[in-house]
């Protein structure tokens, strides 16, 4: 324990470990930054063209695909992640292994979206984008190959099939626009993102002297991995429809135009949900060895990523909070002005989701993945019932409130269990700046002595 107590927490810059993340994650936040503004800008010019009932409708087609898509991915990312990392020998395996049942699930998702549509009895304009939209699913199979890389910590060369794939993508969309396409040509611009990555993932792959036909499945990696990811599959599904149901519930209560209106602005707040998802990818590694070394620098490393998470997520909301109806005004347009007082308050939920994306990693590695089910799942039992409360009477502000209520209470029923209540403890600590004032105080000291 002594020993343990000794290890230095504090972040080595110069080190090679320090240098080979921190290069990991500015490979990965590049591609990000330029999918978010090429993403957030075309995104603009689509919301645009369309207006809020042609917007509308396509958010409820791809909401609605949203509760059954989840299902393809089977929850798997982080626990091959975590499995490369440990035996990188067993890669063909792991991987191959992993794109079966990803293929396995997306099979199933559209069987449920098929099953699910039998009951809505949309139209069958409807019912024909959502289908183009669900069978991008496939094709996200070859994600597998992202898992490779984010193992090894060598983020570039997704970053680069990410970058041409959304870059292509964007350009096609543009075209649309232009050419003056009607509304089911954005659903297939939703889905060729996807097929662009496939063909990428398999490409880079193999110039990295790898080869997918060396994949093999195993019945028994098959299970294992099943063991530990089912939680998650079904934590998947319930995150599906707590971060969708709202759209399709505006849809069926309210109209196209107003979901048109309150799409927008989720939108415009979920463009930002790449950043924790960046950061937890690319340290998630860097994270495991720490607790294979020491819990003293395993904790520090918790810390200091729930502290980066938090900070940027007020960052990103205080401005939204003073100036929503001239950035609304600015990006859409005066038509979408009453999307404004939706901005204001699904921007705030951003706290929790960049919260909830880090604490799933802890959950994963600490495999608690029972305990990331129960969590989202009361999540999204909050969500539902409050959105069928709040939006007769308050429409789509109504939503907007059960999403940021529904979002904390499922990041921050972690401490529900005494194994991890020492994680809301942690999370509080970023959510009051404890570490950055404390930052602050040493700072000031340090200025005092030279003085």
């Amino acid at each position: 324990m002594q020993e343990q107590e000794q290890i230095n927490t504090k972040i080595n810059f110069g080190s090679a470990s320090f240098k080979k993340y921190f290069a990991n994650t500015g490979w990965m936040f590049g591609e990000k930054i330029v999918r978010l503004v090429l993403t957030f800008f075309v995104g603009i010019y689509i919301v645009r063209y369309l207006g809020p009932e042609q917007f509308g409708l396509l958010g409820y087609a791809l909401g609605f695909v949203g509760l059954f898509s989840t299902i393809s991915t089977l929850g798997l990312d982080g626990i091959v992640t975590r499995e490369l990392v440990k035996t990188p020998d067993k890669k063909d395996v792991l991987l191959g292994t992993a794109f079966i049942l990803r293929l396995v699930g997306a099979v199933v998702s559209v069987s449920l979206l098929s099953a699910g549509l039998w009951v809505t009895q949309d139209d069958s304009f409807t019912v024909i984008m959502m289908f183009i939209i669900a069978s991008a699913s496939f094709f996200q199979s070859f994600g597998v190959i992202e898992y490779f890389f984010q193992s090894r910590v060598e983020a570039k060369y997704a970053v680069i099939i990410q970058f041409a794939s959304v870059l292509l993508t964007s350009l096609i969309k543009l075209i649309f626009i232009f050419s003056g396409a009607s509304l089911i040509y954005f659903a297939i611009a939703a889905g060729i993102e996807f097929v662009f990555l496939a063909i990428g993932f398999v490409i880079i792959y193999k110039q990295r002297s790898f080869n997918i036909f060396d994949w093999n499945f195993s019945k028994s990696v098959a299970s294992s991995l099943l063991k530990d990811s089912w939680p998650l599959i079904l934590s998947g599904m319930v995150v599906a429809i707590y971060v969708k149901i709202d759209q399709v519930l505006i849809k069926n209560m309210m109209g196209n135009e107003p979901n048109g209106y309150y799409t927008a602005a989720a939108r415009l707040c979920e463009a930002w949900y790449f950043i924790p998802i960046a950061i937890t990818n690319s340290l998630f590694p860097a994270v495991i060895n720490a607790k294979q070394t020491s819990e003293v620098l395993y904790k520090s490393r918790l810390q200091k990523l729930y502290d980066i998470v938090t900070w940027l997520a007020v960052l990103i909301a205080l401005p939204v909070t003073f100036f929503s109806e001239e950035i609304i005004t600015f990006l859409l347009g005066e038509r979408f002005l009453p999307s404004a007082p939706v901005f204001v308050i699904y921007i705030w939920a951003g706290v929790a989701v960049f919260l909830g994306v880090a604490s799933s990693r802890f959950l994963i590695l600490e495999n608690l993945t029972k305990l990331s089910f129960y969590r989202t799942a009361m999540g999204m039992v909050i969500n539902v019932i409050l959105n069928l409360i709040l939006i007769p009477k308050y429409g789509i502000i109504g939503s907007a409130y059960a999403t940021l209520i529904s979002y904390s209470v499922a990041t921050f029923s972690i401490g529900i269990s005494k194994t991890t209540f020492h994680q809301l403890s942690m999370m509080l600590k970023s959510i009051l700046f404890i570490n950055f004032y404390k930052f602050i105080i040493i700072l000031w000291q340090s200025r005092l002595k030279k003085k």
